[in-house]
């Protein structure tokens, strides 16, 4: 049969066991506060400036690159022909 909880049920606590359950609740306790201060602390903190180069400008920057390669290689090419045709003019 289960026991039933009232007002004059008692319990057996030692003094060990409430200095721990002591311990352990200002533990919590005090870890609490400090994680409030550092919250209000980083709230205080500057904001982060903007970065130095947007998304829209290294875009642009990335495509003015890659037709400048893209330029170049035309340009090769054209030296190229020109330098067949050069070879071929000085071998005939």
């Amino acid at each position: 049969m289960a026991k039933e909880l009232n007002e004059n049920t008692g319990f057996q606590i030692s003094i060990k066991t409430l200095v721990g359950i002591g311990a352990a609740m200002a533990t919590v306790i005090s870890m609490w506060f400090i994680l409030q201060a550092d919250i209000a602390e980083a709230r205080e903190l500057p904001v982060a400036p903007p970065p130095d180069v947007t998304r829209m400008e290294f875009d642009m920057k990335d495509q003015m690159i890659r037709q400048t390669i893209m330029t170049t290689q035309e340009d090769v090419q054209e030296i190229k022909k020109s330098l067949e045709k050069i070879e071929d003019k000085l071998y005939e």
